[in-house]
Formats: structure tokens, C-alpha cells, sequence
């Protein structure tokens, strides 16, 4: 199954790669069928922006999920300003090839990131011009008259080209990765949001500086976004490996018992599907997930290892043992920094809205809710995960065992909100049913009960 779902991926990017290639094509057409005589010394100036924008590119840095990001796009849109011609497409695609050649990529990826520029700036360019755009070369020194003659033009265009760049982009690496759109976009664009605030000005900037001065006065403009592209850098590199360290220690304590496996990734997905259909804000789905992602990192103490290796019955003085991993969990977690404001949700995530949880026994809206949209997710992995004496159970199954339980275990608006919502559907999706029966066999063979 994780094959054929694999193959239907590779397929899926196949296809929206192709209709890339074709808008491509048709945007360029357009483009050279609408396009103005070429400005005088526009290759001169393509050229000289050309040379930014490689520099730009070799300080490219990788964000999550295998996407780039770097500063080139700066003379690229600066190219648009004072070039608005087919032949600056055709640089952009020029230095696009060279740098695909130097990287390596496999020719699926280089053909995409190609067919993707030629789409982003020949539209960019199409709406700058019916904006009223034109080109910078030969304009006047008063900025002021600039601005009022271009300024709309260029922002519309500079806006239009991040929303195209980034909804490809996100396409492509959701279908490839099975994740919702929204998710990657989030993942790989928000934490970039301030430099494509402060770039749209300093872009204006590059090429209005580069017509009435030349190319070393825009390259001095322009090289103050170095140091913010460093600094954009260093923030994508410490949430990934924070990420990365918090994945790394839920794996380490998953090993010590196969039915765990996978499951509190699944549980962070399940929670930020069921938090994104509450309609909370993305920093509190953010904190839900990584909540989630460690509602179960009370594990690691040893005293739980035992326990996680048997394939019998659990007696009741383990289940008791057992019943102390939320407050051990919140425990270790309060003891670093960066991870105290999700001590509450750990610590309350066995909760039950009628009281008869652990570790404290509160109810209802006293319990923290994240900790009750965490107490659903939690349940809808443990039902829809194959056990060896069941098979994991039908969406139809689950929504009655859910709406059974719903003011007794679940509070009755994290139910209700999930089941009437969109989001109820994600949960059953092909690529959350495969991670959910992954190792079949392993856990059939161990014979674990719980």
C-alpha cells in the first residue's frame, strides 16, 4: 500500500510538473507576443543585475521539505523593473539552467524550478506593464515622480510574483510529500515573510538606484540584505533542528515498544488537523502540534521500559505506573526553557472532561485545551491503529465512538466542531491510513494486548 501510494505521489507531481511546463510555455507566448521594443542598453543592464542575482543564489539556503530560498529574487524583480521585456525571462531562464547544473538536481526538480520561474516573472512582468509599468532606463532623478508614475505597478507585480512563487511551491512539495498545502506553505513561507516585507522597497530601490547611478550603487543598496538573509538563515536552521531534536527524542522512546511506533507523529498531525477546525490561530496550532508531538515524552524514564516490552496483560499495579507519564512528561519538559508553556497540555492530556482522568482528576473547562483537543487525537490514533486482536476501525466506527463518549472523555465542542468540519475528512486520507498501518507485521508478531 505504501508503494502504490508512493507511486500515485511521483504521479501526481508528474502531472502538475507538466501543467507548470505548459502554463510556461503560454505565459511566455503571451509575453513575447505582447512585448514592447527592447530599451536601449538592456542587455548591459540585464547582465550587470545578472551578476547580483548569482551571487544571490550561491548563498541560497534550504528551508523544510527540501525547498530553497535565497536573495536572488531581488535583482530578478529588479530585472522586471527596469527590463519589463521577454529578454529578461529569458536571462532569469539562462541562470536558472546554470545553477540546476551546479546543484545536481534530478531533471524532474530542474525541469519544474525552471518551468516555475518562466511562469513567476513573464506573468510578473505581463501585470507590471497592464499596470501602467515601465522601464527604469531613462527615467527621471525626482524618486518622488518615480513612485507616482511606477510605485503601484511595481508593488502589484512584486506581490503577484511571491504569491505565484509560493503557491507552486507548495504545490509541488504537497503533493510530493502527501501533506496539505496550507501546512507547507506555512512551513516554508512564514518564517521568510519579513524579508519579502523589507525586499519589496529595497527591490524599488535596486533598480531605480541601478538606472540613474549603475550597478556598483545598486549592489552597495543591495548588499545590507545579506546580513538579513543570514539572519533569515539562522532562524530556519534553529526551528528545523529543534524540530528535528524533539522527533528525535519521541523516536528514541517509540523504539522501546512497536505499537508506539509512529504514534506520537500521528497524534501531532491528528491534533493540528482537529485545532485547524477549531479556527485557532496559527501560533496556537503550532502549539498544539508540538504539544502533541511530546504529550508522551514522560516515557523515557525507565521505569516505563519494562513495561513497554511486555506482550501480556499489563497488571494493575503497572497500569498505575503507567498512569504517571503525564506528570513525569510535564515534569521533564518544565525543565527546559524553550518548552515550559507546553507543560500544561502534557501534564492534562489523560484528562477527562467528566473528571475521571489522571494525574489530577479535573473536568471540563478546567482542564487545558489543548490538553482536551489532545485527549481526542490521542483516541482517534488508538482506534484507527491495527492492534493484534483488531483491525483498526472504520471512519464510521470512530465518529460513533466519538460522539458515544463526547461529554464523558471528549469535550462536547472539540467533538462536534471536528465532526461538521472539513478537516473530520483529513483524517482518513490515504497518506494518514498508510503511516497509521505501517509495521503491520511487526506488531502482529510482537503480540502486544494494549
Amino acid at each position: 500500500m505504501v508503494t502504490t501510494l508512493r507511486s500515485d505521489r511521483e504521479r501526481h507531481v508528474l502531472y502538475f510538473v507538466s501543467g507548470v511546463c505548459v502554463a510556461a510555455a503560454l505565459s511566455a507566448s503571451l509575453l513575447v507576443a505582447d512585448g514592447p521594443p527592447m530599451p536601449p542598453h538592456a542587455w548591459t543592464a540585464l547582465a550587470l543585475l545578472a551578476l547580483l542575482a548569482v551571487i544571490g543564489e550561491a548563498w541560497a539556503f534550504l528551508l523544510p521539505q527540501s525547498a530553497v530560498s535565497s536573495i536572488a529574487f531581488i535583482p530578478y524583480m529588479a530585472m522586471v523593473l527596469v527590463v519589463p521585456h521577454w529578454a529578461t525571462v529569458v536571462t532569469i531562464a539562462m541562470l536558472r539552467i546554470a545553477d540546476e547544473l551546479r546543484r545536481r538536481r534530478s531533471a524532474l526538480k530542474a525541469v519544474f524550478n525552471l518551468a516555475q520561474f518562466v511562469v513567476v516573472f513573464s506573468l510578473t512582468i505581463l501585470c507590471y506593464r497592464a499596470l501602467g509599468g515601465r522601464s527604469f532606463l531613462g527615467i527621471p532623478a525626482d524618486i518622488a515622480a518615480v513612485t507616482r508614475l511606477f510605485g503601484w505597478a511595481a508593488l502589484g507585480a512584486y506581490v503577484l510574483s511571491i504569491f505565484v512563487n509560493a503557491t507552486l511551491l507548495s504545490a509541488v512539495v504537497a503533493l510530493s510529500s502527501g501533506r496539505p498545502a496550507i501546512d507547507v506553505w506555512r512551513e516554508n513561507h512564514l518564517p521568510s515573510v519579513g524579508l519579502d516585507l523589507i525586499a519589496a522597497p529595497v527591490t524599488f530601490g535596486v533598480a531605480y538606484v541601478y538606472s540613474l547611478y549603475g550597478p556598483i550603487a545598486a549592489a552597495l543598496l543591495w548588499t545590507p540584505l545579506i546580513g538579513f538573509r543570514h539572519w533569515a538563515k539562522t532562524t530556519v536552521d534553529l526551528a528545523q533542528t529543534n524540530r528535528e531534536l524533539l522527533e528525535l527524542m519521541i523516536k528514541s522512546i517509540e523504539a522501546r515498544d512497536p505499537y508506539t511506533s509512529g504514534h506520537s507523529r500521528r497524534v501531532s498531525q491528528y491534533a493540528t488537523i482537529i485545532a485547524r477546525a477549531l479556527r485557532l490561530s496559527d501560533r496556537e496550532i503550532k502549539k498544539v502540534g508540538t504539544a502533541a508531538l511530546l504529550h508522551d515524552v514522560g516515557k523515557i524514564h525507565e521505569k516505563y521500559g519494562p513495561i513497554l516490552r511486555k506482550t501480556e496483560k499489563l497488571s494493575l499495579d503497572e497500569w498505575a505506573i503507567m498512569k504517571e507519564h503525564p506528570a513525569d512528561g510535564a515534569e521533564l519538559v518544565a525543565t527546559m526553557t524553550q518548552l515550559t508553556e507546553f507543560v500544561p497540555a502534557i501534564r492534562h492530556h489523560h484528562e477527562r472532561w467528566s473528571g475521571a482522568g489522571y494525574p489530577d482528576g479535573i473536568k471540563g473547562e478546567d482542564i487545558p485545551f489543548a490538553s482536551r483537543i489532545i485527549m481526542v487525537a490521542d483516541t482517534i490514533d488508538a482506534m484507527t491503529t491495527i492492534r493484534p486482536y483488531r483491525d483498526a476501525l472504520s471512519e464510521a466506527d470512530v465518529k460513533a465512538e466519538l460522539l458515544k463518549l463526547r461529554g464523558q472523555q471528549f469535550d462536547p465542542l472539540v467533538v462536534d466542531t471536528l465532526l461538521d468540519s472539513p478537516e473530520w475528512e483529513q483524517i482518513f486520507t490515504p497518506a494518514h491510513r498508510s503511516a497509521q498501518t505501517r509495521g503491520l507485521s511487526l506488531l502482529r508478531a510482537a503480540g502486544s494486548d494494549r
